[in-house]
């Protein structure tokens, strides 16, 4: 028989009541609730971990005045009403005491196990490192958390109840700092939470961020939910009860309650949807408990048949559950009077999996565990994983950071890989997100996609249901221009890390052709200079190898001419009578395939066939002009920075070349001069009008060319336009 429950219409948002500031929670509280779980002695070392943290923070007292003590003892609270193991409850009261007293962990390691040493150590805050900037100071404090947490889940556990007493006690700060805290609550520590399963304690978070971050609008749209809920909740009771009615004619066992949505998800929904107040129709759903996932789908068939569901709105989240271990059948109803009314369905276990996450491995477990407690432990563990080899990957505390938030904000689309597997994604995901979430060495080497067995950019966003196929080539390397739309942040490190290790790569081999080319120049190169002469010019330069050096070269950071003319010097030979090694002997070939650090120069748009020279520019390596550019006259004159160079007799790949088309202005000019050169085998690049009156129109087209031959080939096209008066190169 369905048995109902009252609906939550009291304020569920709102935080539990004597939770708060000023309400004081004795250790003999906490024994009393840990009796209940744990063996008597587990519970004296928790009374013995007490006196030593009321010992430890002696004469000191928190913002609101009350004794220190107060803050650890709350947070285990929270930690023993989760039901965690009395590690955890240890370490919760004993988590400050490394940071705010002289207590070392060696002293915790002997008097409480290294084990809970451990967690206090990785919830410790890095108080002793000092940083430039807030920022920084918080991505570092964010990284160690994270990686702490790949160690041991319980660390986060204790983090979040931190951050919850510290979220309900807020009011005893200053405005900016309680902004600052809310802020970082909402950015960093309720979606972990969620990430985690964790929902009962992420709500609880978002509620006393969203009041404290903006509480005019808390406010606001508080007032406006008390307003509705007069209004909604005699239709909710009516569905709930025809539900209930509908369930006992068929002989399904289930609970059914109300439920309201909370604040700060619906101010999200509103802002991120642009959606007022009234056309948000989830702020009061129902929700049905059943005792299997055989009963869950037989509830969905009488709810459709009770009530007609809304088209498009139905997921399936017990098929597919979401990253972080939730189940749930949603759907939403035609309820009476045409108002849509959203309905979850799950079973005993999803709801308690649902509200306490990776909690539930240790507050529901009997015998062997709670499975679905397991699940999501384990769904947890493999984000970590993915968490650790981001900041692997990472460059700075601040990109690990970023790639954290990306990563915390998951709206799922699920595809399907080529053999049928399910691959979830962050909404907007694109095939290279795909191809990263398979393997790195996939993301690294796809050149294109499949979605559905048909080709399609590699920037398309993908949708749920689409099968993805990657192709990969083994030479191939990544874009650096798929940084600016993918989606995931294991794309965007593995990315950034292939493209370092690319570029430093490339930066070696053009610095040891740069290198070899100076010495050339005296009858020297580098397999004939001894060791010993580099082993001494690098500890001079205090370089760590040879490759450094080299990549320093390639990347313009340092002058191969004045290398060379070190390399010679360390037993003081001397090739010439000058200061710096002869310049002269053949000029170095370009072949067109040296990859990031050569780059070709944008205001004369070098291609092979033209007479071209080099400057070496900090940072960017080698930079390819054209010999007439104008840009580099003044360069001439320094053989350190400007080197001679020719095109290779075989160069590969496509070139920008500029080109000024001067025509009559008439309609149809830009698609005909476009078509032509489409014909010729060229792609536009750019297009820019200079000068445009009723009579002339002069566009200038950046265009792909192979050569000056094929350049040639393009003009001659172009020029055979009727309309077309004169076209020409643009020079430097």
């Amino acid at each position: 028989m369905a048995e109902t429950v009252a609906p939550i219409m009291n304020a569920p948002s709102a935080p539990p009541s004597g939770t708060g500031a000023g309400q004081r929670f004795m250790i003999s509280d906490l024994c009393d609730l840990l009796d209940a779980y744990l063996t008597p002695e587990q519970v004296r070392g928790v009374y013995e971990a007490y006196l030593f943290a009321a010992e430890s923070h002696e004469g000191q007292a928190r913002q609101s005045g009350e004794p220190y003590i107060f803050h650890p003892l709350a947070v285990a609270r929270i930690m023993a009403g989760m039901h965690m193991d009395h590690h955890s409850i240890i370490a919760a009261i004993l988590h400050d005491v490394m940071e705010d007293t002289p207590v070392s962990k060696a002293q915790l390691t002997e008097d409480f196990g290294e084990e809970v040493a451990e967690l206090v150590d990785g919830v410790s805050k890095l108080t002793h490192l000092k940083f430039e900037t807030r920022a920084e100071a918080q991505a570092e404090n964010i990284r160690k958390m994270m990686m702490a947490m790949v160690r041991d889940l319980r660390v986060i556990m204790v983090k979040l109840a931190d951050r919850l007493h510290n979220m309900r006690t807020l009011g005893a700060l200053r405005v900016d700092k309680r902004r600052r805290i809310a802020r970082e609550t909402l950015e960093i520590y309720a979606p972990i939470a969620q990430r985690l399963g964790m929902n009962a304690l992420r709500r609880e978070l978002e509620y006393l961020g969203f009041a404290a971050l903006y509480p005019a609008r808390h406010r606001v749209l508080s007032a406006a939910v008390e307003r509705a809920r007069g209004r909604r909740k005699e239709l909710i009771q009516k569905v709930e009860q025809a539900i209930v009615r509908r369930l006992e004619e068929t002989g399904i066992v289930a609970r059914v309650m109300g439920r309201e949505k909370n604040l700060y998800s619906l101010y999200r929904k509103m802002r991120d949807k642009r959606l007022s107040f009234a056309e948000v129709y989830d702020v009061f759903a129902i929700r049905i408990v059943a005792a299997d996932i055989d009963t869950c789908y037989r509830v969905l068939g009488v709810a459709h048949n009770l009530y007609k569901p809304l088209a498009n709105q139905f997921k399936d989240y017990i098929a597919i559950p979401k990253a972080n271990g939730y189940q749930s059948l949603h759907t939403v109803l035609f309820g009476p009077h045409g108002i849509p009314i959203e309905v979850q369905i799950r079973s005993e276990e999803m709801d308690r999996v649902a509200e306490s996450g990776i909690a539930a491995h240790w507050l529901y477990k009997t015998g062997d565990g709670s499975p679905a407690g397991a699940g999501a432990q384990a769904r947890a563990r493999e984000w970590l994983r993915g968490i650790l080899e981001m900041q692997q990957r990472a460059g700075s505390p601040l990109e690990f950071l970023e790639n954290v938030k990306v990563d915390l904000f998951p709206d799922e689309v699920y595809v399907f890989t080529p053999k049928g597997h399910i691959m979830e994604l962050p909404r907007g995901a694109t095939p290279v997100d795909f191809a990263y979430a398979v393997h790195s060495d996939i993301g690294n080497t796809c050149v294109a996609a499949k979605i559905d067995r048909r080709l399609a950019p590699l920037s398309t966003p993908l949708e749920s249901g689409q099968t993805v196929e990657i192709i990969t080539a083994p030479g191939a390397r990544p874009n650096p221009a798929w940084l600016s739309f993918v989606a995931t942040a294991k794309a965007r490190a593995g990315l950034r890390h292939r493209l370092k290790n690319l570029q430093g790569d490339e930066a070696i081999v053009l610095g040891r052709r740069l290198l070899d080319k100076a010495l050339s120049a005296t009858a020297q190169s580098l397999e004939t200079t001894p060791q010993p002469r580099i082993d001494a010019l690098l500890e001079a330069l205090g370089m760590r190898d040879f490759d450094a050096l080299l990549s320093d070269i390639g990347l313009g950071n340092q002058l191969a001419a004045l290398v060379a003319k070190r390399l010679l010097d360390e037993n003081g030979e001397r090739a010439t009578g000058d200061d710096d090694p002869a310049p002269g002997g053949k000029p170095m070939a370009i072949r067109g395939s040296e990859g990031m650090v050569l780059t070709y120069a944008k205001c004369c748009h070098p291609i092979p066939g033209d007479p071209i020279i080099g400057i070496l520019s900090a940072g960017r390596g080698l930079v390819i002009h054209r010999d007439n550019c104008r840009n580099v006259a003044e360069l001439r004159g320094k053989p350190d920075r400007c080197m001679a160079l020719q095109w290779a007799d075989e160069t590969s790949g496509e070139f920008n070349a500029a080109v000024r088309v001067q025509a009559a202005n008439q309609r149809g000019l830009l698609a005909e001069v476009a078509s032509r050169i489409a014909d010729a085998g060229s792609n536009i690049d750019n297009v820019s009008f200079e000068e445009r009156d009723s009579v002339l129109t002069t566009i200038t087209f950046v265009i792909s060319v192979r050569d000056r031959v094929h350049l040639a080939r393009v003009m001659r096209r172009v020029r055979a336009i009727p309309a077309v008066n004169k076209i020409s190169r643009l020079r430097g």
